[in-house]
């Protein structure tokens, strides 16, 4: 018969396995208590480019704040949507039911913010977004747990309608993917633009070849195109539109989603003197933005866009309202009001939302060119709106 062997501990032993087991209780309990925030980034699919800024821009802030929100442990569970409202959802609802967020960000588009905020808001979890603002939210389906950071989707287009109404372009192209924030974005800037629009062209989301577009623009000969095409679609639209000579005659107008840093490395010297406009630059003089550019470019080797700052203040705005409940995130009502309060030290310089929980912000102008070391980069030229509030904050039943 085979020899069993027992084990027999002495006391010394026994209390060495005692003390282990407090030990590892101790710490999966310390690991249960971690503020945990959902992360949701369009890593893969047509918004990669900005998921993948936006998680550089978190994984910053999460690292310069020691992993921790207002001092206590966090942890940042990142999953990639692809830029799918259904894969969203999926992702949220595990992020809800098994994870137990207190706070989510992300993504980069609206259709898949619009998406997930049903699930996020009857779950009670604060929504900060990192990037998309839309109309929806903003206006009649404001909710107290959605607080839209960045911008509003139109803001963007607005000061950018005004910038073409001030330089007076009598005629304009415009052009956006057909989706809820493309719509936004050419509602905005038709709202501020006081010239015609000769054409008002919704392409495909992911469209890559801009060859029949080009050839309405060669045809309407506009004074000013003004596009919102985010990611690959701008990098490859603005490289076929200077390549098709329209860039001698026509003055490209954007939004920083096709003018922005990453935008820059992909296209190179065919952006310079492309005008922009943008709540957010690397060169505004606030301690806080040029700390983060530092850092930024200390950790990753480039400048950031505005895709990371407006992650990287995303989660400075979770760090000041864990802070202020000093950690007792499941009083909503106190947690909501210390996230409305703002108190953090934005990129963007003094923060404050207006009664929709969006921003009240200044927009600039900024323009392509070379810096002092020969860099193709953007330059901040003036301020178009200042402390601009968006078009449909009185829709919100919100005080």
């Amino acid at each position: 018969m085979p020899s069993q062997s027992v084990f027999k501990a002495s006391p010394l032993s026994r209390l060495a396995i005692v003390a282990a087991l407090a030990c590892s209780q101790w710490a999966a309990a310390h690991a249960a208590d971690a503020i945990k925030v959902g992360v949701a980034l369009d890593i893969s699919g047509p918004f990669a480019t900005g998921g993948a800024e936006a998680r550089d821009g978190i994984n910053l802030a999460a690292k310069l704040l020691g992993n921790k929100l207002g001092g206590l442990p966090a942890e940042f569970i990142q999953m990639d949507t692809a830029g799918s409202p259904d894969q969203a959802k999926q992702a949220v609802d595990r992020l809800i039911q098994q994870s137990k967020i207190s706070f989510f960000t992300g993504p980069t588009p609206s259709n898949v913010a619009l998406a997930v905020g049903p699930a996020l808001f009857a779950a009670k979890v604060p929504f900060i977004t990192s990037n998309p603002g839309p109309s929806q939210y903003a206006g009649a389906q404001c909710n107290p747990y959605f607080f839209g950071l960045s911008y509003q989707n139109d803001t963007w287009d607005e000061a950018a309608g005004q910038h073409a109404t001030d330089k007076g372009y009598k005629n304009a192209f415009i052009i956006a993917p057909n989706y809820p924030a493309g719509r936004d974005h050419l509602t905005g800037f038709k709202r501020r633009y006081k010239g015609e629009v000769v054409a008002e062209v919704y392409s495909k989301v992911g469209q890559l070849d801009y060859a029949a577009e080009l050839a309405e623009m060669r045809a309407s000969k506009p004074a000013a195109v003004y596009f919102f095409l985010p990611g690959a679609m701008g990098i490859n639209f603005i490289k076929q539109f200077v390549a098709s000579g329209l860039s001698k005659d026509t003055v490209l107008v954007t939004s920083p989603a096709s003018a922005d840093e990453d935008t820059i490395a992909a296209v190179g010297e065919p952006m310079l003197g492309l005008f922009s406009t943008s709540q957010w630059s690397h060169d505004l003089p606030g301690a806080a933005n040029q700390k983060f550019v530092s850092e930024f470019r200390k950790a990753y080797n480039r400048y950031p866009t505005f895709y990371a700052a407006q992650a990287y203040d995303a989660i400075l705005a979770m760090d000041a309202a864990v802070r202020d409940v000093k950690g007792k995130v499941d009083d909503k009502p106190a947690l909501l009001k210390a996230l409305k309060a703002a108190n953090f030290e934005s990129v963007r310089g003094p923060f404050k939302y207006g009664n929709n929980n969006f921003p009240v912000q200044d927009y600039y102008l900024r323009v392509i060119g070379k810096n002092a070391q020969g860099q193709t980069t953007n330059k901040t030229l003036t301020t178009v709106l200042k402390g601009h509030s968006d078009a449909y904050h009185e829709q919100c039943r919100m005080k």
